[in-house]
């Protein structure tokens, strides 16, 4: 069986093409998994409206290609699978509008697909964890996540804004280049930073805030932007610098990701960690998360870019296993939303 996935919750547009086995679990087969991704400008977020726009321009070329990419026709595809939901409103809906042009077109079924599950069974496929607790860590997205009972459980998450978000509206602070990713770009001056700053730090049992942080973080690299050279760490008399910001931004929250997500494991009795989403390329976080892992006799899962950012082939596996179930989504209810919970969905294909 094969299926097609698009996805277009943020600003990267992706089209991936999945083969299963008709019957059984056995492995599955990646024949396609392209993206492009919209850049604004450094200091600049991207716009519902200019990111929805960007996924316009990109759809039909970026189908073309996964096609031939795959060495496939439309004919080969049993479903379209596209993001119901959570994202961007505008996005999301040119990816629904293209997911009911290309089903009525081809006379394929379509797949509405939960964008957080698909980032769950994507992370499953890759690494062979088998149970774990689920770091979910993106632009959009902040949750501590365990199966049970055809859900995915959250047990923590962020109360207000994402832990990818803190890092890119910090990135916009320093009005440093958004491309290939703010996060990104974060970390690697991350990497150069010397001196931790001391930054709230804040976890409410099992859940986490970042806009405290972030307003405290602005604060300090205000100061840093007017006093120049003249901020001086107390105890070396080293000057502080943007790099030693990015150090003890990533530091922090980092932190208090590891520690609810330990409180997690300890509570439903889990060995594995499984980090997803975009923020979860973070070769820091995976440090951290290592460390802890590793004193409970633990390990680590994660994958590349190609799967930890957001890509069509997670959409396209996380559907293809609800369509062998018998799931299917009417072309009268195949509507975007952005507000759709991971515990909302019933996991049929596992038990």
């Amino acid at each position: 069986m094969i299926a097609l996935g698009l996805e277009g919750s943020a600003n990267k547009f992706g089209v991936g093409v999945i083969s299963h086995l008709q019957e059984g679990d056995g492995p599955v087969e990646i024949l396609a998994n392209i993206r492009h991704t919209f850049v604004s400008p450094p200091g600049e977020g991207f716009l519902p409206k200019d990111t929805a726009k960007h996924h316009r321009t990109w759809a039909v070329r970026l189908v073309r290609q996964a096609l031939k990419e795959a060495g496939i026709t439309a004919y080969d595809v049993d479903c379209i699978c596209y993001t119901k939901g959570p994202g961007m409103g505008a996005p999301l809906q040119s990816v629904a509008v293209l997911a009911r042009m290309l089903s009525l077109l081809w006379d394929k079924k379509l797949v509405g697909v939960n964008h957080c599950v698909g980032h769950i069974e994507m992370g499953r496929e890759i690494t062979g964890a088998q149970d774990p607790v689920v770091l979910y860590v993106s632009g959009g997205n902040t949750q501590v996540i365990a199966y049970a009972c055809q859900r995915y459980r959250i047990f923590g998450e962020a109360l207000d804004i994402a832990v990818g978000n803190c890092l890119d509206r910090f990135a916009r602070t320093l009005n440093i280049s958004n491309d290939p990713a703010p996060g990104y770009n974060i970390e690697q001056m991350a990497k150069k930073g010397k001196h931790l700053l001391d930054l709230p730090y804040t976890v409410k049992g099992m859940d986490c805030s970042f806009s405290g942080i972030l307003a405290s973080i602005d604060v300090l690299a205000a100061r840093v932007e007017k006093d120049g050279t003249g901020w001086k760490d107390d105890v070396t008399g080293e000057v502080i610098t943007r790099e030693d910001l990015c150090f003890s931004l990533q530091e922090t929250v980092f932190a208090m990701l590891v520690e609810i997500t330990e409180r997690a494991m300890a509570h439903v009795g889990s060995s594995q960690v499984l980090i997803v989403g975009g923020v979860g390329c973070n070769e820091r976080l995976q440090e951290m998360m290592g460390t802890m892992a590793k004193d409970r006799g633990g390990s680590v899962y994660a994958t590349d870019e190609r799967f930890c950012i957001d890509n069509g082939i997670m959409i396209a596996h996380a559907g293809l296993l609800a369509f062998r179930t018998g799931f299917a989504t009417p072309l009268e209810d195949s509507t975007c939303t952005q507000r759709f919970r991971t515990d909302e969905v019933l996991v049929k294909w596992r038990t």
